[in-house]
């Protein structure tokens, strides 16, 4: 059923290039349940909408939970001072919903409308970004336009990934994201620059060209970062973006360090049992089981993935052997002038990551056929604010400061 969405109000202060009722529109045609109107009016009787303050930046679990729960106000404080920001009404009780989000009739006036907060109505666990990151509803202000861009910007982020991803890209990525919507690039062409700059790479690496070859790797690395902050800032995300970005992400590892293999003029190993030919083997073959274990876990026992399962996944994750940790050995490698032990040292974390998924796998099938359902770990936080364990403050977003919070 169709539920019709009316924005009340505007705010002349745009986020990462968007007006406030045009983030809300792409939010919303997010959702095959939203139908946007511009005039009252025309919703019909016997319906169902959905009114929103547009001076309010709404996160968008939020927005999607408001959709789906009828019958209802979401009031947020700042500054001290409660407000109603939006209410789910039948349509007959569009008029007088109008007035409560004006401030001109008392909420309690509207029959049988329950008060919500934003943390009522919705988990602190984001399944899609694996991470536990309070709800929020913010009013839009000139004085704290950064602050909300940051906020958006940090919401982007996933909370389990690489150390690279993790602590070493955010603030450039937060600046080239910048640059490139200032610019008119979008996340699509970011995407496709990536994906040349995959090639370019592999063919570096295989003609031996190692440094420059690095250079435009971790280049690509950054790319692969920035493209998905500018779709999720812009909410300009596509299915067909997202199947390129991550099929480029699983596709190309093995195929860049079969490249630098075969690139490679001197092999050495210390071991005289070790061939080239054995150590490419440990390293795709190793990569392809650990991306068999992670998407059958997700299939069979936690769509959140198996990183996410227990804070030791999470700890795993940050130097699990994919791209960007390998990336880290072979510059490292190749600093002292020897890439055939980057690439022996990749085909070493190789195995003992999958190893450990291995075993991760094996357990986690044991506790499911004994305790049942898996959860994430950090999904079961009562509140991560008085939780500050290491996991939690790694992993577990925390509350923003009083300047940017509900």
């Amino acid at each position: 059923m169709t539920t019709f969405v009316h924005i009340v109000s505007n705010s002349t202060v745009s986020l990462w290039g968007l007006s406030s009722r045009e983030r809300l529109r792409r939010m919303l045609q997010k959702d095959g349940n939203a139908t946007v109107v511009d005039d009252l009016a025309i919703v019909p009787t016997n319906s169902s909408v959905l009114l929103i303050r547009g001076d309010y930046m709404f996160d968008s679990r939020v927005l999607s939970s408001l959709l789906h729960t009828p019958n209802m106000m979401l009031e947020v404080c700042c500054d001290t001072q409660s407000s109603i920001v939006a209410a789910h009404v039948p349509s007959r009780l569009k008029g007088d919903a109008c007035n409560v989000l004006s401030g001109s009739l008392r909420p309690d006036m509207l029959p049988h409308i329950h008060t919500r907060t934003a943390e009522t109505l919705t988990s602190a666990y984001h399944a899609q970004l694996k991470k536990s990151d309070p709800p929020f509803v913010l009013p839009i202000t000139l004085e704290r336009q950064r602050a909300l861009e940051q906020k958006l910007f940090s919401g982007a982020y996933k909370g389990v990934t690489d150390l690279v991803t993790k602590w070493v890209w955010p603030r450039p990525a937060q600046w080239a994201t910048r640059m490139c919507i200032q610019n008119g690039i979008r996340a699509n062409h970011v995407t496709i620059a990536s994906l040349v700059l995959v090639m370019i790479t592999g063919w570096l690496f295989l003609i031996g060209h190692y440094g420059w070859g690095l250079m435009t790797g971790w280049l690509m690395t950054f790319l692969d970062t920035v493209d998905g902050k500018i779709a999720r800032v812009t909410v300009t995300s596509s299915r067909i973006g997202h199947i390129l970005d991550h099929g480029l992400d699983v596709i190309h590892p093995p195929l860049w360090y079969l490249a630098w293999g075969l690139g490679i003029g001197a092999f050495i190993p210390e071991a005289s049992w070790l061939s080239l030919e054995t150590v490419l083997w440990l390293i795709i073959g190793g990569y392809v089981v650990g991306r068999l274990i992670e998407g059958t876990f997700e299939l069979w026992l936690g769509s959140f993935g198996i990183f996410c399962w227990r804070p030791f996944d999470s700890y795993h994750r940050l130097v699990t052997a994919r791209r960007n940790p390998n990336l880290i050995l072979l510059t490292s490698a190749t600093l002292m002038g020897r890439p055939d032990i980057g690439l022996i040292a990749v085909a070493l974390l190789t195995i003992v990551s999958t190893l450990i998924l291995l075993g991760r796998f094996a357990l986690a099938i044991y506790t499911r056929l004994t305790s049942g359902t898996l959860h994430a770990w950090f999904a079961r936080l009562d509140d991560v604010s008085t939780d500050q364990s290491l996991a939690t403050r790694l992993f577990a977003t925390q509350p923003t400061t009083q300047a940017t919070s509900t």
